[in-house]
């Protein structure tokens, strides 16, 4: 492959997308995973004061989210960083499954 047809082909990928409005929804998602990290620590607190139990499955489900968003990430990037996050992500949501599901169970 020449120059040229370097250059016609790195032209063209581009056209497809629409780099702002993905660049919004990069932020809105960040914003919007924040958010909702800060209101389950919101909900989590105020179940263990007022009912002296915090249901783990809101838990589970928002660290499977973040290790999936790393796992992604690492399989794209393959960068050690995002792998090493991903498995931290991976074992917190696996603890929070196994909390979930004793409490589910009655052993909790």
């Amino acid at each position: 492959m020449n120059k040229d047809e370097i250059l016609k082909k790195a032209q063209t990928e581009g056209k497809e997308k629409d780099l702002p409005d993905i660049e919004a929804q990069k932020s809105g998602a960040w914003a919007a995973y924040i958010i909702g990290v800060l209101l389950l620590i919101a909900v989590d607190t105020v179940n263990g004061f007022v009912l002296h139990y915090v249901n783990r499955g809101a838990d589970f489900a928002l660290f499977t989210m973040a290790f999936v968003v790393f796992l992604i990430k690492y399989i794209k990037l393959r960068k050690r960083h995002e792998l090493i996050v991903a498995i931290i992500w991976g074992v917190l949501a696996a603890s929070m499954l196994a909390v979930w599901i004793m409490q589910l169970a009655g052993v909790m």
